[in-house]
């Protein structure tokens, strides 16, 4: 599992908290200092928390569980859809849709819908349409992408949640809560971290602070899913022996020919 190192994050920024007079008092037990109106965050503690972190998401991934990843944050969007796409791991990098998670059975039919519109145009029933229903279906399917393109493989509900600013995507946080899935989340110094289960104390508003923690983050789900990957492997091989032993007890015990 990759390890939090304070000098990196140090580098990275991640201790930049925002100003004193928009913090959370929830938020105290992580703060280390207070410099020129802004608050320092002790990251020697988000070092700890973030190894707690890791090391929950590695054990999630390795059980071939999925992820969720949320940031719709200027700041964010670009490097958690980086992140996510290599780990082929769901995200949501433009507006929360409602009900994502609470009413998931209607999100799956809106993705659904995108892969009919797909079916349609390599089966050519697409170009049957007058020149108004397609550029109407494209609209459709071009909005359904941005929306929900992400998620396309996601046929069921996540095991967690990994959020950058829960201020921003408490929608998200409340649906997450509802129904039980455990919430992972940059948490800065104006939010409450009591509202989520693994709090990674840090500033949540620059790039490369979200960048930093997302790699450390990236490369423990990368060990998760190598151990899903072995394990599946090891499976294999053990199944396939035991079928050829079968087989060659079968052979053994067959009566020769006469």
């Amino acid at each position: 599992m990759a390890k939090a190192n304070v000098k990196d994050l140090l580098e990275a920024g991640v201790h930049f908290g925002h100003m004193t007079r928009k913090w959370n008092p929830n938020m105290a037990p992580y703060i280390f200092m207070e410099k020129n109106g802004i608050h320092i965050i002790d990251l020697h503690k988000t070092a700890v928390k973030l190894d707690e972190a890791c090391s929950a998401l590695e054990k999630i991934t390795s059980a071939g569980k999925k992820v969720l990843f949320v940031a719709t944050k200027k700041q964010a969007k670009e490097v958690v859809a980086k992140y996510a796409s290599e780990l082929n791991m769901p995200y949501i990098t433009e507006r929360w849709p409602g009900g994502m998670l609470t009413n998931f059975v209607t999100i799956r039919k809106a993705v659904k819908k995108m892969n009919h519109i797909d079916k349609m145009k390599k089966d050519g029933t697409f170009e049957t349409l007058s020149k108004k229903e397609r550029l109407q279906v494209d609209r459709q399917r071009a909005n359904l992408e941005k929306n929900l393109g992400s998620i396309s493989d996601m046929v069921r509900l996540p095991s967690a949640l990994f959020v950058v600013d829960i201020m921003k995507e408490h929608i998200a946080i409340t649906e997450a809560k509802k129904l039980g899935i455990p919430i992972f989340a940059i948490v800065d110094t104006n939010s409450d971290p009591r509202k989520v289960e693994y709090v990674i104390p840090g500033n949540d508003d620059a790039s490369k602070s979200i960048d930093m923690i997302l790699s450390i983050v990236s490369a423990s789900i990368k060990d998760g899913l190598s151990q899903r990957k072995a394990e599946k492997e090891k499976s294999k091989e053990e199944g396939e022996k035991v079928s050829a032993d079968a087989d060659a007890d079968f052979t053994s015990e067959a009566p020769a020919a006469e």
